[in-house]
């Protein structure tokens, strides 16, 4: 740690070792935003020689507001969850598998860094609205996954540092919040005992929740994870920091959900790609931890990498309530203090950019019906749902599903069953609707799923969940559930009513996506809301209403209720908050949870090579997970594979929910012995290579602008015939063919899931054309080795119109690419005619450019390995 200036904090008697921000940064210190001031202090502590240039690089941003140099960051743990861990996982095994039989030690793979995995995305909703739904579900995950599992468990016996939290544990991102995350740590590093902030990466994109507690942390993909398993920083230019002023304070009845969606719809107008948001101003002091958090989960939702809110009196309380130590909570408060990290709220740092909010102006909000952006006004959902419903010459019938009616109502996901006031909320207004004899439409399938097991221990204290119970909301399973497309098969009233009359039927959930086919495949139409309304529109059966105003329900002797009835004010909240809230229930929940028979009882190996079984449909050696064949930058021609519109998210490219049995996927594991009726969730197939790029682009939404042709396919221009994307890969690749992907705006925004980056490239596609990129899938593609081109505004898909026969030239020469250059793009026409412009590489950082031509980041890292040792070296061939 060369020139750097350390100091010494006594906490209680012990001496730790910290990083002197005050002292190096000096009076820059108070204008540097928070997430610099956290950026700072990692570089110091652990980027070595390269750590003066870092710093100058840093400090030199607050002249501009924005760089283009690159510093290293090196997190202290790493997050994932069990569907982004399997691959992960699952590409470990195959690199151990390639380097033992390259001759090398395969335990030389092994993170060097604490992981841990939350079993949480494979939870469904089988059983709703019954005594023992939770029971039942989770025995259903269990037999559906266990397979999977075992393979975690093996992981868990053989990887040191590797932990994983069985089902029933919650949610990743609550786990974090309420167990895992420390604020601030001390840790011991080479004899020596350093204080330091608790930083980590995730392998989702909603990891920033945990900036709403002061914890500096984004969502990065599984490959770009898997680099700092062993050793490897996360390279970054100095990030652009948009600060988001905060005044005032928000209303009474005004819940943070409402908040967080008009972040949302305020930040999506501005361009955040690459960019990092933090809060800053009085207003950030009159929000909880709780409500900042939720704020924080909808990061990439407003196209961010962070949500950030320092260190302050409330994320004191909030360590405080959720049962850590009283000396942890005081050792935060002092490190913070010392080192410079505490906020001050009547401070003004240097941003990038500022936005302003005042929160007073926050009114009751949903968002929809396809994007978390498209804020509405709570009482204008039957405008919103209006150009999704085709016009009709017939008039509706009272008592049945119709337009618009709600199919599911869902309180789910850690975005607000986090922050128990929201989860009180509904079941305030739960149990006045009970009061007056109120039951949702029968043809709503309901759920409660919280991010922890906490949630029934306060729910049940506060007499609140026998209220959520009466009304059809009883807990159905700690996970993200109909959140991440696990919702179960639709009511039967409901899939007749499509079947039959073709109704439009739509979600509501307290989650954070509402993509067409991301709640459940069948449906298109979706609202985001407060889990209070959730439960207010399950009783209205449909969103064709003001629920602001009109009735919603009505009692037994005809009196109309209306949603004022039910709402509580905040006065009640607080009173059923402070009898449900115990800080001792944290720890004894998740304790039993973590206890679960059920996971104890799976037998799982213990040997460091992983023993492949060819006969698994879950578990497959990938043929990516090896030393490649090296890159594929160049000068080239290629076939348009597929030509894609804007907003094309990670679910339209790699599905994760129900697998059909009529389609490729269901079809091939149908062939391999699997019960058609019972295919899993493609999110708990991405073990299976063969499986997941036979689901790619199969959403039903998804148009591939070379023909009218079904999802999932394309024209193979050499014979003219409609093909499955993969044998129209196949076939090009056979003939000596090049294939690229075309696409608009926001080209893969939404979950982390990097198998969005897989499926592409194992399609063979060198590269993938796009109006502009979301974050994460950008750095996917680059992991995988497929390189990632900007076009031109005025090149989009549109105005490209291209058809099967065209070819696009690219010269991107491994020599001459470098971060953001010009690419020279030609178009040739059938017909002979051509165009050409320059594209623009998509690439952020030097490291990047070695990925690329390394193939990948597996063969980086596979070799980085070999050549640490000195005692292999690659042979020539395919190691895959």
């Amino acid at each position: 740690m060369p020139d750097t200036t350390l100091a010494h904090l006594d906490f209680k008697g012990v001496d730790y070792r910290i990083v002197d921000l005050p002292a190096e940064a000096g009076g820059a210190l108070t204008w540097l935003p928070y997430i610099h001031r956290v950026l700072l202090e990692n570089v110091l502590r652990t980027a070595g020689d390269d750590a003066a240039r870092a710093k100058e690089a840093i400090l030199a941003w607050l002249e501009t507001g924005t760089s283009e140099c690159e510093i290293p960051f090196l997190p202290d743990r790493v997050l994932m969850h069990d569907t982004t861990c399997g691959p992960a996982l699952v590409d470990i095994a195959g690199m151990r598998s390639a380097l033992a039989e390259a001759g090398g030690d395969p335990a030389l793979l092994n993170p060097v860094v604490p992981v841990d995995v939350s079993t949480d995305h494979s939870v469904g909703v089988d059983f709703f609205g019954q005594a023992g739904s939770l029971e039942k579900n989770m025995a259903r995950e269990f037999d559906r996954n266990a397979e999977r599992y075992r393979f975690m468990k093996w992981a868990t016996n053989t990887l040191r540092g590797f932990t994983v939290h069985p089902p029933g544990t919650g949610i990743m991102h609550t786990l974090n919040l309420e167990r895992l995350a420390t604020v601030a740590t001390g840790k011991l590093v080479d004899g020596v005992l350093w204080a330091m902030p608790d930083t980590l990466i995730g392998t989702d994109s909603h990891t920033p929740m945990i900036n709403g507690i002061g914890v500096l942390a984004w969502g990065v993909g599984g490959l770009e994870a898997e680099s700092v398993f062993f050793g490897m920083p996360v390279t970054l230019r100095v990030p652009d920091v948009v600060g988001v002023k905060l005044t005032g304070a928000l209303q009474s009845g005004v819940l943070a959900t409402d908040l967080a969606l008009t972040v949302t719809e305020k930040l999506r107008k501005i361009d955040l790609q690459d960019r990092y948001v933090e809060f800053f101003g009085p207003g950030v002091s009159a929000l909880t931890a709780s409500d900042r958090a939720v704020v924080a989960n909808m990061t990439p939702e407003f196209g961010g990498n962070s949500g950030y809110f320092p260190i302050d009196e409330q994320t004191l309380k909030y360590l405080d309530v959720t049962g850590r130590s009283r000396d942890q909570v005081e050792f935060v408060e002092a490190y913070a203090k010392r080192a410079g990290l505490w906020f001050d709220p009547h401070m003004d740092p240097r941003y990038t950019t500022v936005v302003e909010l005042d929160l007073s102006s926050v009114e009751v909000s949903l968002a929809g019906p396809t994007r978390p952006q498209d804020r509405i006004p709570a009482g204008a959902t039957l405008q919103a749902i209006k150009p999704m419903i085709e016009a009709r010459d017939r008039s509706e019938q009272t008592g049945r599903p119709e337009d618009g009616a709600v199919a599911i109502a869902a309180i789910t996901s850690c975005t607000n069953t986090s922050d128990p006031r929201l989860v009180v909320a509904a079941g305030l207004l739960a149990r006045k609707a009970r009061a007056f004899g109120l039951k949702p439409s029968y043809w709503v399938k309901t759920s409660l799923a919280p991010g922890s097991p906490t949630a029934e221990r306060y729910l049940r204290r506060a007499g609140l969940l026998d209220d959520l119970e009466a009304v059809g909301f009883g807990i159905v399973g700690y996970g993200c559930t109909t959140c991440i497309g696990n919702s179960g098969p639709l009511t039967a009233p409901i899939a007749a009513a499509m079947e039959e009359r073709g109704i439009v039927p739509v979600a509501v959930l307290s989650g954070n996506r509402n993509f067409p086919g991301r709640v459940h495949p069948q449906l298109e139409a979706g609202f985001l809301a407060s889990p209070p309304l959730v439960v207010a529109f399950a009783l209205a059966g449909t969103v064709k209403l003001d629920i602001l105003a009109d009735p919603i329900g009505t009692t037994a002797d005809g009196r109309s209720i209306t949603l004022s009835m039910l709402w509580p004010t905040g006065a009640e909240v607080d009173e059923a908050l402070a009898l449900a809230s115990s800080a001792g229930d944290f720890e004894p929940a998740y304790d039993a949870a973590e206890a679960s028979r059920a996971w104890g009882e799976l037998d799982a190996p213990t040997t460091t090579l992983f023993p492949w079984d060819q006969r698994s449909t879950y578990i497959r050696r990938p043929p990516f997970a090896g030393f490649g064949d090296g890159t594929v930058l160049g000068s080239y021609e290629a076939h348009p594979l597929l030509v894609l519109g804007d907003d094309i998210t990670t679910d339209h490219i790699s599905p994760a929910g129900a697998i059909a049995a009529r389609g490729t996927a269901g079809r091939y594991l149908v062939e391999r012995g699997e019960n058609p009726a019972d295919l899993n969730v493609f999110a708990s197939r991405r073990g299976n290579w063969e499986v997941m790029v036979r689901g790619l682009f199969t959403n039903k939404t998804v148009r591939n602008m070379l023909g009218d042709i079904p999802p999932g396919s394309t024209i193979h221009a050499l014979s003219g015939e409609v093909l499955p994307l993969l044998d129209a890969a196949r076939r090009y690749r056979a003939g000596g063919r090049s294939v690229v992907v075309v696409a608009g705006e926001r080209y893969g925004m939404g979950s982390s899931r990097d198998w969005a980056a897989k499926g592409v490239s194992l399609l063979g596609a060198r590269a993938v054309l796009a109006l502009s990129f979301e974050r994460i899938h950008r750095s996917n593609l680059i992991g995988m080795g497929v390189l990632p081109l900007r076009l031109p505004a005025e090149f989009g898909p549109e105005r490209l119109n291209l058809e099967p026969g065209d070819i696009v030239t690219i010269s991107a020469s491994p020599e001459e690419i470098y971060p953001r250059c010009p690419v020279p793009v030609t178009i040739r026409r059938k017909d002979g005619s051509s165009f050409s412009f320059d594209a623009s590489a998509a690439i952020e950082t030097y490291v990047e450019i070695r990925t690329l031509k390394a193939g990948g980041i597996l063969p980086f890292i596979l070799n980085e390995v070999l050549n640490s040792t000195g005692k292999v070296k690659r042979a020539d061939g395919d190691r895959q």
